[in-house]
């Protein structure tokens, strides 16, 4: 990939080792929770699951480390530099404007789970936003798709704690066409698609946060 902001996270993850193949080159199988308080929208819990390729080198540089030693906190700072460079890979849009996110995450974390990395960090929102009678729609990914970046299912996509506002959360996968969809399995490893096209985001899927009003 020749742009800097196109690879952020293959620098992040060293996808040297990937052989040439069609977009996407690696995968990120999410979790999100989201964060109300006092009738506010007020942050992300996220969850990165990165497949067995993509955290070799991650999981290697850590060799036998437990949890909690130095090298995990060297290796999660790391990683979230490079995130938060790409104001991590997340959109939140709300009447049309995008909504904006703190500088920095007021927590996150690296671990390991059985031959996976699993990256997991608050996203706080700059300034908490009304629920009543409100609707948000949050997608997160790599703009150039080298990265996949998806949820499972609706379960993956749920409430921190109580949800006193009774709003719900609904998860849509987008379907691209036949066209979109040959022109990314076309691309290779070196390859990167026009920056204007935003390839990723038309694979991205959409959480809803819609609440009802009070």
């Amino acid at each position: 990939m020749n742009r800097g902001n196109a690879c952020a996270l293959a620098l992040v993850f060293t996808f040297l080792s990937l052989p040439v193949a069609a977009h996407p080159h690696s995968f990120i199988s999410m979790r999100s929770e989201t964060i109300t308080a006092n009738g506010q929208f007020t942050a992300l819990k996220m969850r990165w699951t990165m497949d067995e390729i993509t955290s070799a080198d991650l999981l290697y540089d850590a060799g036998n480390a437990k949890p909690g030693d130095e090298i995990w906190k060297k290796l999660a700072a790391e990683v979230m530099a490079n995130v938060l460079g790409q104001h991590y890979f997340t959109e939140v849009w709300h009447n049309g404007q995008k909504v904006k996110f703190m500088n920095r995450p007021s927590e996150y974390q690296l671990a390991r789970e059985g031959h996976k990395a699993v990256l997991t960090f608050i996203l706080p929102l700059a300034e908490p936003q009304p629920l009543s009678g409100q609707t948000y729609t949050v997608s997160t990914f790599d703009p150039t798709y080298f990265v996949d970046m998806h949820y499972d299912g609706e379960g993956d996509v749920t409430f921190a704690g109580n949800n006193p506002s009774h709003c719900t959360l609904a998860l849509q996968t987008p379907k691209p066409n036949e066209k979109m969809t040959a022109y990314a399995l076309s691309l290779d490893k070196a390859d990167a698609p026009p920056e204007d096209m935003d390839l990723g985001k038309q694979f991205a899927q959409k959480v809803i946060l819609q609440c009802p009003s009070s």
